[in-house]
């Protein structure tokens, strides 16, 4: 199959599908006579547990891992559960960075309010308090 009936097979763009290529994510496919990409359904198996994992944020490195476990005909379902363990850490710590920063904007706005918000120099108004941040 051509590149677009693989990019159509997995909705990942032609574009992605040859990063990826580039970036040794995906084996470069082999070429028909007349040059054009040709790939199976290998390939359509391989991009869709890419695309996956990039969908979970996983990245690139942690990916060709995966892949280089799974073509060592090695199991990679741990190595895949610690990166998603890793993941969701992650998300935890910047949701609790996204809370705090939350209540910071939120205390900030209930702080300017008091002032005014025609002070152009920014010396007496809610602009001030943002400088000193």
């Amino acid at each position: 199959m051509k590149i677009q009936e693989l990019s159509k097979a997995t909705g990942v763009p032609a574009k992605t599908i040859r990063f990826y290529e580039e970036s040794g994510v995906l084996p470069l496919p082999a070429r028909t006579p007349n040059g054009y990409r040709d790939y199976h359904q290998s390939d359509i198996d391989r991009l869709q547990l890419v695309a996956g994992a990039r969908r979970l944020e996983l990245s690139l490195d942690d990916i060709r891992e995966i892949l280089a476990l799974r073509d060592q005909r090695e199991a990679p379902c741990r190595t895949l559960l610690d990166r998603i363990q890793q993941k969701a850490d992650e998300v935890a710590e910047r949701i609790m960075a996204l809370q705090h920063l939350e209540a910071e904007l939120r205390e900030l706005h209930a702080i300017g309010l008091t002032f005014p918000t025609d002070d152009v120099d920014g010396k007496n108004c809610v602009c001030h308090l943002v400088s000193e941040r």
